[in-house]
């Protein structure tokens, strides 16, 4: 049978795979994360899920596993460009953190996460999103400032961990689930690994 490997380096998605009682390695396949102007955060999130998912499978060459991977991209209206929206990742140092932070306070915003599983031994792949609409309350600037210092954004689309403290700053989920804004919808990804016969 084909073994599980998760093309990740994130704790989180780990943990929350370890508590679907998933058995799996990780292989981590670091690629571009960069996406063309003007893409749209479901597209992105699954462009950026397969690249990592089709990078961790290259390195495993002919070995039989089924690689999964995903990717999470914050979407914040551009309140600039009617229409057009915001694509935020992982914030590069704190003061990129302290504006992402700045921009999502006393938004709704979606946040969006592509899933790929890839088979190695075919090529056969799935994939899919999932998205959750996030509404925050406003974030006094000193909250902020507090938040940045604690380093707990590092690493985090949005530059915000609901999993963490920031959690106090989210009012209310909407459609997709808590585990999506953690960074892996678990039900999607078993049903994507399911698919390929794991």
């Amino acid at each position: 049978m084909a073994r599980i490997v998760l093309a990740s380096a994130s704790p989180r998605r780990r943990e929350l795979l370890l508590q679907a009682g998933v058995a799996f390695d990780v292989a981590v396949a670091g690629v571009d994360e960069s996406l063309p102007a003007g893409t749209a955060p479901e597209a992105g999130a699954l462009l950026l899920a397969r690249r990592k998912a089709r990078a961790a499978a290259e390195r495993l060459g002919a070995e039989d596993a089924i690689v999964l991977a995903a990717d999470t991209i914050v979407a914040l209206a551009d309140e600039a460009r009617p229409g057009a929206v915001q694509l935020l990742g992982k914030p590069g140092d704190a003061a990129e953190a302290r504006a992402m932070l700045a921009a999502l306070s006393g938004s709704r915003h979606a946040v969006v996460t592509g899933v790929a599983a890839r088979r190695t031994r075919d090529g056969a792949e799935e994939a899919a999103f999932e998205r959750t609409w996030v509404t925050m309350r406003a974030i006094a600037p000193a909250e902020i400032e507090a938040y940045v210092r604690s380093g707990e954004w590092e690493g985090k689309a949005g530059g915000y961990a609901i999993q963490e403290t920031a959690d106090r700053f989210v009012v209310r989920l909407e459609e997709g689930g808590f585990d999506n804004v953690v960074g892996l919808p678990v039900a999607l990804a078993l049903e994507l690994l399911g698919r390929l016969g794991a």
